[in-house]
């Protein structure tokens, strides 16, 4: 029948009535397809989308380096189990239900089976009961993992709409004020308060709906910058586009803040004093005390809110700078990497190892190569790999931790990364299947296991053996990430193991990034044009996408705060400019009385400076709530860093101080006659 490669095979296949029967070829083997599923169907872990989907008795075909040995191991936890409850069973009822199935499995089945553990944590163990929970949103860690930046982020972008929000009230206030003397005429002549009303709120809405549709602009722009900081694999996962759900949202979020902002403006222009209103001159402004206040109070409010928004995103920024500066232990600038796995395209493990080595050897001898090593788990990807072993002179026992990280290196692993041994000597070509087995241990590993001055030389083991020889130590470099701590680590040589799946490389050389990239898929599609390059890319990439959330949340939250912080002048320059307009013959008496012009500008500024402090107080009060919610997103300070919180009180006051003295300079430029015939 008709077969097709995995590679070729169309993504949809829902519309095509002929694709069951035929047969896929995924990784060497072939598969029968029995069903096709509906279009949009990804499955219950959120994050995969897979094309293909296939019985779980058959990962240790189509997953290279999954043991089969593995199914047999009932202490090999890794399946995730879904079902679904009938319509009259509730989640609570289910649980009962199947921990009566799984007291006696964990108790009578599995508790015999485990070894290594005291009499208190094996009846812990028999303890233990399952928990149910509802499966709407599959299974993943991401929604835990997710849930505080997002909610950061989402707080941030709410405190910049408020501050929008309330530049827009105080700018319908002052629209308002200029006009109302027309709202008393319309009054006087009949109109009602509720048609007035309706009039000014129809304004503001329209207003708000305009705003929210070029936002829709704005917000795609946002979405694609913030697809540029994302790894290869959140692009796969996510969709960065604008969803239906999305603009309805947004299309309410603006005809609520429309009205809400709009209310008080339309109110304070519609209200009842026809006569003084009307007797307040045909163009003079009279915004009223109480409007008077409420603008300054709006202010205030968005002084306060761009204060917290400036010290979040200063210690994210510091933050940030704080993770460029970790000292990684080995210099991977000038490398690029990429993963290959021979076994998908039918590869055994004995072709497996001469491949691996004959790609090590092609792409060392590019011109402008100078280096070339290889490892089973790459380097600070996010991967960890672990295991237990035991170690020649540690005690081992009950409830004892004896696990350690591992890793699987190319021969001069570490002299390639520029890491030097502090004791002992690097994996060389002699270090083959068959001789010693050897590893090399990180001074984690050996304060763990109490190796001391006698590190190399020792053995250690994976199992019951003490079958590896100690070989190096080498100091800490880190492993799977660059904020974590460094955990205890062991390597040992790929040419010693027994399998092989898949090999990340990693390349060093002098060529420009691009052309050392080309270089390197040519040199594979060379060696066999069947085994696809995989996550291509240079190791700073590689490092840029292990932190893509703190650049993430670091660049969104200082942007967001700039913008917030020029809301918050333009909406202080807006009081203050409508304020020296209103206060034209006030001031025009003071000068005339022998009022200087600085002493004028003293005034104004003194005004700013009032704002500014009422607002910046608040604001280190919102900070400090801020930073501490925060806390788990901040690498090397504490949420109330004091040169932050200095640094940006002074942005803030400079800014107001700037956005104050255009005001100030006009008030003080006032001619005394002008102003006394000011109407």
């Amino acid at each position: 029948g008709d077969h097709r490669d995995l590679h070729s095979f169309p993504t949809r296949r829902s519309s095509d009535p002929q694709a069951v029967g035929r047969t896929l070829i995924i990784n060497g083997h072939t598969f029968t397809i029995v069903g096709v599923a509906p279009a949009g169907f990804t499955g219950t872990t959120l994050g995969a989308r897979p094309q293909v989907f296939v019985p779980i008795s058959m990962r240790a075909v189509v997953q290279p380096g999954f043991r089969a040995s593995r199914f047999e191991r009932r202490q090999d936890y890794w399946v995730y189990v879904f079902g679904r409850r009938k319509p009259e069973v509730s989640l609570e009822q289910a649980t009962v239900a199947l921990n009566g199935l799984y007291r006696p499995i964990i108790n009578d089945v599995e508790a015999p089976l485990q070894e290594g553990m005291s009499d208190q944590t094996l009846q812990r163990f028999r303890e233990k009961v399952l928990t149910v929970e509802a499966g709407p949103q599959g299974q993943s860690s991401v929604h835990a993992e997710a849930s505080t930046p997002l909610w950061m982020l989402f707080g941030v972008t709410g405190v910049v709409l408020l501050i929008a929000c309330a530049n827009i009230a105080n700018l319908l206030l002052a629209r308002g004020a200029g006009r109302a003397a027309e709202m008393g005429v319309r009054l006087a002549l009949g109109a009602t308060r509720r048609q007035l009303l309706s009039l000014l709120l129809t304004e503001s809405v329209l207003l708000a709906l305009l705003g929210g549709l070029a936002s829709l602009v704005v917000a795609q722009w946002t979405l694609t910058f913030i697809g540029s900081l994302m790894p290869s694999d959140v692009i796969d996962t996510l969709r960065f586009e604008l969803q239906p759900s999305v603009v309805l949202f947004a299309a309410g979020l603006s005809l609520a803040t429309g009205v809400l902002f709009g209310l008080f403006p339309a109110l304070h222009s519609t209200r009842d004093d026809l006569i003084g209103v009307i007797r307040a001159g045909a163009g003079q402004l009279t915004g009223g005390r109480a409007a008077t206040r409420f603008r300054a109070a709006l202010v205030t409010v968005q002084i306060t809110l761009s204060t917290a928004l400036l010290v979040s995103a200063g210690l994210f920024l510091k933050s940030l700078l704080n993770v460029s500066r970790v000292e990684l232990g080995m210099d991977v600038a000038p490398f690029a990497t990429f993963s290959l796995a021979p076994s998908r395209a039918g590869y055994d493990t004995t072709r497996a190892g001469v491949y691996f080595a004959r790609i090590e050897e092609e792409l060392g001898s590019l011109p402008g190569v100078t280096a070339v090593t290889s490892s089973w788990v790459p380097l600070l990807s996010g991967s960890n790999w672990g295991t237990d072993v035991r170690v020649q002179g540690f005690e081992d026992g009950p409830d004892v931790d004896d696990n350690s990280r591992l890793n699987v290196v190319g021969a001069g692993y570490f002299a390639t990364l520029g890491v030097s041994l502090l004791r002992g000597r690097d994996f060389d070509a002699s270090d083959i299947l068959g001789a010693q087995q050897v590893a090399i241990v990180n001074e984690t590993f050996a304060r763990k296991f109490n190796l001391g001055d006698e590190v190399v030389g020792s053995f250690m083991g994976q199992g019951d053996s003490l079958d590896t020889q100690i070989i190096g130590l080498i100091p800490d470099i880190k492993y799977s990430d660059v904020k974590d701590t460094v955990p205890p680590v062991f390597y040992t040589p790929w040419r010693q193991a027994t399998r092989h799946g898949e090999m990340y490389f990693y390349v060093k050389g002098s060529l420009p990034p691009e052309q050392l990239l080309g270089a390197i898929r040519d040199v594979v599609t060379r060696v066999d044009p069947t085994v696809p390059v995989e996550e291509l890319k240079t190791m700073p990439q590689q490092i840029r996408e292990n932190v893509f959330l703190d650049r993430m949340i670091s660049i969104l939250s200082a942007s967001f705060a700039v913008l917030a912080t020029l809301l918050a002048a333009v909406g202080l320059y807006g009081v203050l400019a409508y304020s020296v307009t209103q206060r034209t013959r006030e001031i025009g008496v003071r000068m005339a009385l022998g009022a200087n012009g600085r002493a004028v500008q003293g005034l104004v500024m003194r005004q700013v400076l009032g704002m500014t402090a009422a607002g910046a107080v608040l604001g280190i009060g919102a900070a400090v709530v801020l930073g501490r919610a925060a806390r788990s997103l901040l690498y090397g300070l504490q949420p109330h860093d004091p040169v932050v919180f200095a640094a940006s009180v002074a942005v803030l006051v400079l800014v107001a101080l700037i956005a104050g003295w255009l005001p100030a300079r006009r008030a003080a430029l006032v001619d005394p006659m002008q102003a006394l015939r000011y109407d």
